[in-house]
């Protein structure tokens, strides 16, 4: 029986893994993203208290360079 391409994705290496997850994360539109991600009511209120920590304090963020930089070593 012959693999299917996600069988043999998921043989890669987990930097190749994660790299591809995150292509494939930002080839996504800002609608797309939207329309498949539902979050719960507690979500949605972390992600606004998270939103106004950070425009209470810009500096303490973590460019994405960086945070990415350290995810894949």
């Amino acid at each position: 029986m012959a693999s299917s391409p996600l069988t043999e994705l998921l043989k890669l290496p987990v930097a190749d893994r994660a790299e591809l997850a995150m292509a494939l994360w930002e080839s996504l539109s800002d609608a797309e993203r939207e329309a498949q991600i539902h979050l719960s009511d507690e979500d949605g209120a972390e992600l606004d208290r998270r939103w106004a920590e950070h425009l209470a304090n810009p500096g303490s963020g973590v460019p994405w360079s960086k945070v990415r930089t350290k995810l894949l070593g």
